[in-house]
């Protein structure tokens, strides 16, 4: 006689109620099938138990730490907020105050005081000292790309005067690029800086592509047309293609 082969539990430590007992034995399996299950937990807690504690408290402690260093920089946020609009409200400008915010400041006030400080020493005249420190935001990496190339085209205007030609170049040529931001207000600077060392036609060139330029601000567009009808137009060939007409 075969013997009738023996079906796999499902669960050794807690097998299911054959669907044969009546409601009393049904009862009573249930009952040692939760404490087998209450057994099993216990054995689990007593062995992982301190890690499941472990990495709780690593999560919460987590979270804490995120939360205390979001609320620290929205405070020092506000903080900075606060002493930069103090420091330019007002009739004049709080120079001193500005140049220690740059210095200890955390967040983007530290660039813009920066930048402010610079501005008030124009203001003040002192234009060897505006470029030194528009400079020195220049070169700083900590600051926002497009903040220290601003710095650079502000150093290059002011130092117009007092450096050479190939210096004021030599500071523009990086940001005359077609991926650069400030690339319209540094060929600005280099067609006036054309126009000043006597090369009209390349002055004038260079004007016209800027009126001509769709994607320059109109700032700039302006200010190029308004050079280019000071200089006679364009030259031949160039914009409009023709050559202003010789007053008789």
């Amino acid at each position: 006689m075969a013997k009738t082969p023996r079906r796999a539990r499902e669960d050794d430590q807690a097998p299911s109620a054959p669907d044969d007992l009546d409601p009393a034995q049904a009862a009573l399996f249930r009952e040692v099938e939760e404490d087998l299950r209450a057994e099993q937990m216990q054995k689990l807690w007593k062995r992982y138990g301190g890690y499941v504690i472990a990495a709780a408290v690593l999560v919460v402690g987590i979270v804490a730490g995120m939360q205390g260093w979001t609320a620290w920089q929205a405070s020092v946020r506000a903080d900075e907020a606060e002493r930069y609009y103090a420091a330019v409200r007002g009739q004049g400008v709080d120079r001193p105050a500005l140049d220690v915010l740059a210095q200890e400041g955390r967040t983007g006030y530290a660039d813009l005081a920066a930048l402010q400080a610079a501005n008030a020493l124009v203001e003040a005249g002192d234009e060897a000292g505006a470029v030194a420190a528009y400079d020195a935001l220049s070169a700083d990496g900590g600051a926002p790309q497009p903040m220290r190339d601003l710095a650079t085209v502000l150093a290059a205007l002011h130092a117009m005067d007092t450096e050479s030609a190939g210096a004021v170049r030599g500071r523009l040529a990086p940001l005359d690029t077609e991926a650069g931001p400030w690339r319209f207000m540094a060929r600005e600077l280099l067609a006036v800086l054309a126009l000043r060392e006597g090369d009209t036609a390349a002055a004038r060139t260079a004007f016209a592509d800027l009126k001509e330029a769709r994607e320059a601000p109109p700032g700039v567009r302006s200010r190029a047309a308004e050079m280019l009808s000071m200089l006679g137009g364009p030259a031949p060939g160039e914009g409009d293609g023709a050559a202003p007409e010789a007053e008789g």
